[in-house]
């Protein structure tokens, strides 16, 4: 990363808008994301508290990039873990992926299912490819195991979505609801 001289703290970014974003990833990892300021990005990127708004136009401008940054990293996770062989470990692959991810990252799949934040039926511009190509990936396992009508698909997702919130919330352990996962698609599939 370049850094040049600047009056804060002797530092200036020379990519603002990625040091930005990797700090508010990082924040997002440790804290909710209704606890994520403006401010506090500020803060861990080393940058004055006005540096964001050059690049972010508000609080929730900052929520949606999070929201698309964590889509990407949930629609990698799913994706390469339907990559196997075998239908139904195509299948178990990504709704595992998609549990794990809940579990793992609890405030990026929060962030990415705040209504507020990517409102239903009005995605960004960046979140919508991401949110077809997810279902994409979920509909392509789903009709390799001869599943195919959009109420089986939608039944896949949302259970895997359940689990993986119930599983986040500690409702469930991880295992628990991995299996569970697993459960269903052996008497579906």
């Amino acid at each position: 990363m370049l850094l040049v001289s600047s009056s804060k703290s002797g530092y200036h970014h020379g990519d603002l808008a990625r040091a930005l974003e990797a700090a508010a990833m990082q924040l997002l990892e440790r804290m909710p994301a209704a606890e994520v300021s403006l401010r506090e990005v500020a803060r861990a990127a080393d940058v004055s508290h006005n540096a964001p708004y050059h690049h972010f136009s508000d609080r929730r401008g900052l929520l949606k990039i999070l929201a698309e940054r964590s889509m990407a990293e949930l629609l990698n996770a799913v994706g390469e873990a339907s990559k196997v062989d075998g239908v139904r470990a195509s299948l178990v692959g990504a709704g595992g992926a998609y549990i794990r991810f809940a579990v793992e990252h609890p405030n990026s799949f929060d962030v990415i299912y705040d209504p507020t934040v990517c409102v239903p039926g009005a995605p960004t511009e960046t979140m919508a490819p991401l949110i077809e190509e997810l279902e994409a990936v979920i509909a392509h396992a789903a009709r390799a195991a001869g599943l195919d009508a959009a109420a089986d698909v939608a039944a896949l997702w949302g259970l895997a979505h359940g689990l993986g919130t119930l599983a986040a919330a500690g409702h469930l352990t991880l295992d628990a609801a991995l299996a569970a996962f697993g459960g269903t698609v052996d008497r579906i599939v």
